[in-house]
């Protein structure tokens, strides 16, 4: 039997139409168990299992704010990218929306270098060193590469390392983004449908992945819980080395006289 807590999750599930999966013949495996049946030729997702899942990410993603984990939220789906957007900056965590560039993760060092070049032009421009620095025609390629590099990597620009954690919609979709999680060990909460390989996910969340409705209040459950974790979060205080007191020439232990035996 659920509990209140479930049901009333459940009933929001229904109502956002999580329950509905893909075509039976885009059906992946390894969600079987999370189905309760299919009608038409399409997957129906059992709501009291989903539920369940919600919970289990949800308490992770609650004991990483804790521990001060970073989340990297992804998702560049373009019906999906603006509310992954907003959750992840609704608890200031990085996001990856627009692309995801191989290597961001599994080669971070150039990526760094390329966060630092967008940090450095920013700042110029802030400043007004650009308009001193450079030419009219020097200052408009500037501007184009300051775009590029916002467009890759602004979601990102205050990391530096990779993430403790992803958080993906679509784990099918950002493939390349789960496999390089996987080569570092990060673990991974995915938002997925019926055509995604469950098996390799550590706490998936089966729903469907492409409407709305149902990714916003998945993410929000989400979200919620990592933001209860996170005011929870003291961070650890680093105690000052102690410092010795050189002796002063009037606190030097006096020599002793040398004795001839």
């Amino acid at each position: 039997m659920s509990t209140p807590t479930n049901q009333t999750l459940i009933e929001r599930l229904f109502s956002a139409g999580a329950h509905f999966g893909f075509k039976k013949s885009r059906r992946h495996p390894t969600v079987t168990p999370y189905l309760f049946a299919s009608k038409d030729g399409n997957d129906i997702f059992d709501l009291e299992v989903t539920a369940g899942l919600v919970e289990t990410a949800a308490n992770f993603l609650e004991e990483a704010g804790k521990n001060g984990k970073n989340v990297v939220f992804v998702g560049t789906k373009d019906e999906i990218s603006r509310i992954v957007k907003d959750m992840a900056e609704k608890v200031s965590m990085p996001y990856v929306t627009n692309r995801w560039i191989g290597g961001m993760f599994t080669n971070f060092s150039e990526i760094k270098k390329r966060i630092l070049r967008l940090e450095s032009l920013t700042q110029e421009q802030e400043s007004g060193e650009l308009e001193r620095k450079y030419t009219k025609k020097e200052r408009v390629l500037i501007t184009r590469e300051m775009d590029k590099l916002k467009f890759n990597f602004g979601g990102i620009a205050t990391l530096t390392r990779p993430a403790d954690i992803m958080l993906v919609v679509d784990p099918r979709h950002d493939s390349i983004a789960v496999r390089e999680a996987h080569d570092l060990g990060i673990p991974v909460v995915a938002l997925m449908s019926s055509d995604c390989d469950a098996s390799q996910i550590k706490y998936p969340v089966v729903v469907n992945d492409a409407l709305q409705s149902s990714v916003a209040l998945v993410l929000h459950e989400l979200v919620v819980a990592l933001e209860t974790g996170k005011s929870a979060f003291v961070p650890r205080v680093v105690a000052p080395r102690a410092t010795t007191t050189p002796r002063t020439l009037t606190e030097s232990r006096p020599r002793q006289p040398r004795v001839n035996a």
